[in-house]
């Protein structure tokens, strides 16, 4: 795709397959054609690297974040379960909501949380709201002691960010979906890998191996599930695609 941007003419032109195509330069078109840009560029420049929650560094893009506190309020879970701890900062801001609203608390799992994090982690303010597990997410041990932490009659709420490798996503879906009451989800995070194979920290290999095809993998098994984005509880815009790393990440329990 070759792209020009003529802010004289107020114009954007992007040529794919030998077709040219022009937009205005502030339309919702030009924004979803840079959008996809910006968020590649981003992420190769590790954009998400240089925020924190709290104290804590939390390696997600700001836009997801949002996204997912409106969805938490919306759900109210009982229970938050996040596979991938890194240094804690989801595990903060996740138990930050559960504090604001009165209810909740969060596991999370990864097969080496360093000590130096485990440390600032258990040391925060908001440590009694936060369970963690050590080991490998898709483990018999480690599924068996983190549904023993569910008690009967809890909304439970699933993130998965661990392993992003098709295998790793897939069986993560398998080992925690019954878990998810019905109108809550599974959000599967870091689907973008399957746009950054061509980009220089990416890989070829990711263009199948990528959490969005274990999403249509399981759904093509799981029909208890289905992909619903949430709605946006507030718009006054044209658009309506989220600038988003997670693409096909919401799946939502429909049935038993």
């Amino acid at each position: 795709m070759r792209i020009i941007i003529d802010d004289k003419k107020k114009e954007l032109s992007y040529e794919h397959d030998n077709v040219c195509h022009s937009f205005e330069l502030y339309s919702k078109e030009a924004f979803e054609i840079i959008t996809k840009q910006w968020v590649k560029i981003g992420w190769n420049q590790k954009y998400t690297y240089t925020f924190t929650w709290m104290g804590r560094p939390v390696i997600q893009l700001p836009e997801d974040m949002i996204r997912i506190q409106e969805v938490i309020y919306r759900v109210q879970p009982d229970l938050i379960i996040e596979t991938g701890v890194a240094h804690g900062g989801s595990l903060v801001y996740y138990a930050s909501l559960c504090k604001m609203m009165g209810k909740g608390r969060v596991i999370g799992i990864d097969i080496d949380i360093r000590p130096h994090n485990r440390q600032l982690i258990e040391e925060h303010e908001l440590a009694s709201y936060i369970t963690l597990v050590e080991g490998n997410s898709i483990a018999d041990n480690v599924i068996k002691k983190v549904k023993s932490f569910v008690k009967e009659g809890e909304k439970v709420l699933v993130i998965l960010d661990s392993s992003h490798s098709r295998e790793h996503v897939f069986n993560e879906l398998e080992a925690y979906h019954d878990l998810v009451s019905i109108g809550s989800y599974i959000v599967v995070t870091d689907g973008l890998m399957q746009e950054l194979y061509d980009v220089p920290r990416g890989n070829v290999t990711w263009q199948v191996d990528n959490p969005v095809s274990a999403v249509h993998d399981f759904l093509e098994k799981h029909k208890e599930f289905a992909y619903e984005k949430p709605v946006w509880e507030f718009n006054e815009s044209e658009l309506e695609h989220n600038i988003t790393h997670w693409p096909m990440a919401w799946l939502k329990r429909v049935q038993e």
